[in-house]
């Protein structure tokens, strides 16, 4: 790509910039743009609402439990026999609650009605809550007596006296009973140990052992929750806002959360060992002690427009001996995806694989390499700018060798370009096969590879692969502020606008993330300085352009991503250009250029592998050229 290709690019850039800025509504617009958006946002949601109402009494249609309008007993009889009494109540609720999390659980149902996370805030600063209200769903689903139960919909009974249970320095418990008659149960127990985002969860049944149910050694159980959103800038947070499980003696799998579908699911016929619903940076966890029988597992995306990013829905199966009275433990797991939490406390379980770090060898660059380093310079430095800036400069000097092979490769091409051209002039175009056969006998000769420059590049690119998915992951740079950039997990925005712009909005966003944009200068600027190179370029012009449209393609793509990640980036090409020119001056040329000519001027030593086949020729009768 010559200058006048580079000027065009960003005279491209200025104008779609400039027509932003003097497009920009006035104050009153943009008052007026955000009253009616409110008002369009609230008229979404309670549609939203609605429609989640209908789809539940849709998935309840063959299923006959009580209502609130219900309140005849014959009729409670009727629909619910031994179950009629918690037909109808009033709602009330109770919190267990300790320095991390607030469990708040409803009577109806006994469910899990919201969690609050209380060490975090959501990025306009509110509340983080991982889920709450009537759309949560959490019940078991059986027969009895001819009857379809729902759990989910009858009024349980509270085992405690106080609505609020503090953990203080031991482990508080609350127990919701749904009788249905002499001896006969279903108890949800759940205790929350001090300092932890684990609740103790087991479901005690007491002559429960004549339930109807589809398997007869399981009863489903039925959770379901939308996820809201939490930080700033949707698309990203969708990129990792999906439902993951782990298979039984198998690794972690997860939903595609980058795919198209509106609607994803697996059945899964196999044992599970737990189900998250989980977003960019939080997850809420079911997890057997032992293992679940099978899992039906689904999830749909959600129009960008309302608060909510995904709709989770899980129906499990939980292993049952129908005895008189049995115990089914499991644990809730609400909290935060740090991976050294997770790994330190839960790696029995591979709750870390929730931190999205990549696979195959970018995973192991990342577990082993990236997040050690990481949380090494965190016990020293508390400002994640500088940690970054010291996590670049130490991955820069251990990657040093490779650089300068790098370097020296391209300096080699350098000075043998002028013979190059010399073999390109005596030999025409039209004889390509003649030209390339000319140009590899002279890099053979001087002892030079043409890829020799490009080999240790591509061994540094696991490393970049592996930042990529590090730092959109890294719950430590949430709401961390750097220079101009308020939060170094999400965009880092230096102007927005609120027109949208065709085409432009919707691949790079409507607000101009200063990072980024630093971020390709540098790259364009060290290609140039890299172009000099001379490693061949005339012979592969179109891999040269793409060379140079690759980081305004970037641009475009991590404009939303986070800030973090572009500044690293940014680091990498500053130092890089920077080691190239140390290395300009101590590299002299003109004596690289006297050593491989020496070497041109000596017979080229055939390699073992050539001899070995020349002697096979010899043997089959065949005589080769003495050229």
């Amino acid at each position: 790509m010559d200058r006048n290709s580079i000027l065009g690019i960003i005279i491209i850039a200025g104008i779609l910039i400039v027509w932003g800025i003097t497009n920009k509504p006035d104050e009153n617009q943009l008052e007026e743009a955000k009253r009616k958006r409110d008002s369009l946002e609230l008229v979404q949601q309670q549609q939203l609402e609605q429609e989640l109402a209908s789809q539940s009494q849709q998935r309840q249609a063959d299923t006959i439990t009580a209502t609130e309008d219900v309140t005849n007993p014959e009729q409670l009889k009727n629909q619910l026999g031994e179950f009629a009494h918690a037909g109808a109540g009033e709602e009330d609720f109770y919190t267990l609650e300790n320095d991390l999390l607030k469990l708040i659980i409803s009577t109806k149902g006994g469910r899990p009605y919201s969690v609050e996370l209380k060490k975090y805030k959501t990025y306009d600063s509110l509340p983080l809550i991982l889920f709450s209200g009537d759309s949560v769903k959490f019940g078991l689903n059986f027969y009895l007596q001819n009857k379809t139960i729902s759990t989910n919909n009858l009024f349980y009974t509270p085992q405690v006296e106080k609505k609020v249970t503090r953990v203080e320095t031991e482990a508080r418990s609350i127990a919701m009973r749904l009788n249905a008659g002499e001896g006969q149960y279903i108890e949800y127990q759940y205790t929350l140990e001090p300092n932890s985002y684990m609740v103790n969860f087991n479901i005690v049944m007491a002559g429960m052992d004549q339930i109807g149910t589809r398997n007869p050694h399981a009863i489903d159980l039925e959770w379901e929750i939308f996820a809201p959103q939490q930080e700033k800038g949707t698309k990203n947070e969708n990129y990792y806002t999906t439902l993951y499980y782990k298979p039984y003696q198998e690794d972690v799998d997860f939903f595609n959360a980058r795919s198209n579908k509106e609607i994803q699911r697996e059945d899964i016929t196999t044992q599970v060992e737990w189900v998250a619903f989980k977003d960019q940076f939080f997850s809420s966890v079911l997890i057997a002690n032992n293992t679940f029988s099978n899992a039906l597992l689904q999830y749909t995306n959600l129009p960008n427009s309302t608060k909510y990013l995904k709709n989770f829905r899980a129906e499990i199966g939980l292993p049952i001996s129908r005895s008189m009275k049995e115990e089914i433990p499991m644990r809730f797991y609400f909290g935060p995806n740090k991976y050294s939490l997770l790994k330190k406390k839960y790696s029995d379980l591979q709750l870390h694989d929730l931190v999205t770090v990549g696979r195959s060898i970018i995973k192991w660059i990342n577990q082993f390499v990236i997040i050690k380093l990481f949380d090494f310079l965190n016990k020293y430095f508390h400002n994640y700018g500088i940690i970054i800036l010291l996590m670049t400069i130490i991955i820069k000097i251990a990657l040093f060798p490779l650089t300068y092979k790098s370097f020296l490769s391209q300096a080699k091409m350098r000075v043998l370009k002028p013979q190059i051209d010399e073999i390109n002039s005596k030999i025409p175009k039209e004889k390509a096969m003649e030209r390339q056969q000319a140009t590899m006998a002279l890099y053979k000769k001087v002892g030079v590879s043409p890829m020799g420059g490009c080999l240790p590049m591509l061994l540094q690119m696991p490393i970049l692969f592996a930042m990529f998915r590090f730092f959109p992951s890294s719950i430590e740079l949430r709401q961390q502020s750097f220079l101009w950039a308020t939060d170094l997990s999400t965009y880092d925005s230096i102007f927005e606008w609120q027109r949208n712009i065709p085409i432009l909005s919707n691949i790079y966003g409507n607000h101009i993330s200063l990072f980024t944009i630093l971020m390709t200068v540098s790259t364009l600027l060290t290609m140039k300085f890299n172009d000099q190179s001379g490693m061949s370029n005339q012979q592969m012009p179109g891999m040269k352009n793409m060379m140079y449209i690759m980081p305004v393609m970037f641009m475009f793509i991590l404009n939303n991503f986070s800030a973090g990640l572009t500044y690293y980036y940014f680091l990498a090409n500053i130092i890089t250009f920077g080691q190239n020119m140390l290395f300009k001056q101590f590299i002299d040329e003109d004596e690289i250029l006297k050593k491989m000519n020496s070497k041109k001027a000596k017979p080229v030593k055939k390699s073992k592998f050539q001899a070995r086949l020349e002697e096979m020729s010899k043997q089959r009768g065949y005589k080769p050229s003495k050229r």
